[in-house]
């Protein structure tokens, strides 16, 4: 098995335990590629590659990190990704789906083909600027219009499949897949949703109004958001892309062409997940 390694860049301290798990994949025959800027961090002599060349190149990949990190690897490699194992480098989290400690038999028990995948959808964004052309994104945990610095609400006009939705005064909108439900979206009181389920989630941030709640609906719909008024407003990419927006600018959400496959050889389900994150049950 060819397998791509990615490192949240900046723990070298997990330096000496990374040369271990290499050395421990190397005994059992695993060829490793690792993203080159890692290997040069920390003092890695193995083959290397660009980031986004790596996902298309392995049959797995393993992320160290946290759900952050999970994220922006989910981006390569759009046209032909391998599955992702995330392994956390601090507690369990949404995406990552083992520990530290479960690490090697996760590891063994998908050399020896003992594993699930969930295939999980992805969010494109087709950015239409009003004086600018257009851009697209995909997103694997979701879209955000977010106000800017100052704290001036912004004004919102949404359609989905060209029927008009709602206009509303707001922070910003959150268009969220499944998998983003536990993520900024649960933050602002939108729902959990099932992570397999084909849907999108629409959250307003803080909207100035009583009667504007959350909405799910099937993921085969296109969402239009058009900024219609506020000083400063910017689009995020599950995070870690910002695109600015003028008055007028347009936002079209549909469904992605790609998706992610998760491998998950533990076994825990995403109620078992939800329980530990969220504490459900505990006084």
């Amino acid at each position: 098995m060819k397998i791509g390694i990615f490192v949240k860049i900046d723990r070298l301290d997990f330096a000496k335990r990374l040369r271990e798990i290499i050395a421990w994949m190397d005994e059992r025959g695993c060829e490793l590629l690792v993203e080159r800027r890692v290997a040069q961090l920390f003092g890695l002599s193995v083959p290397s590659a660009e980031r986004d060349q790596i996902p298309a190149q392995v049959d797995l990949i393993v992320v160290f990190g946290g759900d952050g990190t999970l994220l922006s690897v989910a981006r390569l490699g759009e046209q032909k990704r391998a599955p992702i194992l995330g392994a956390n480098l601090g507690s369990l989290g949404f995406l990552t789906g083992v520990t530290l400690e479960e690490l090697y038999p996760a590891l063994d028990q998908i050399l020896k083909g003992h594993y699930s995948i969930d295939r999980r959808s992805m969010v494109k964004a087709v950015i239409k600027k009003r004086n600018d052309g257009s851009q697209e994104h995909h997103a694997f945990n979701d879209v955000v219009v977010n106000k800017g610095t100052l704290a001036r609400m912004i004004s919102l006009e949404v359609w989905i499949d060209n029927q008009f939705t709602s206009r509303f005064l707001a922070d910003g909108m959150i268009i969220s897949t499944p998998t983003g439900s536990t993520a900024y979206s649960l933050s602002a009181g939108g729902p959990i949703v099932y992570p397999t389920l084909n849907s999108l989630s629409l959250t307003p941030i803080c909207p100035h109004t009583l009667n504007h709640r959350p909405l799910i609906i099937p993921d085969e719909s296109e969402v239009r958001v058009v900024l219609q008024g506020g000083d400063e407003a910017a689009l995020t990419i599950d995070g870690q892309i910002g695109v600015s927006l003028g008055i007028g600018d347009e936002i079209f959400c549909t469904r992605s062409q790609y998706q992610v496959e998760l491998v998950q050889p533990t076994g825990r389900s995403f109620f078992e997940v939800l329980r530990q994150k969220l504490k459900w049950g505990e006084r």
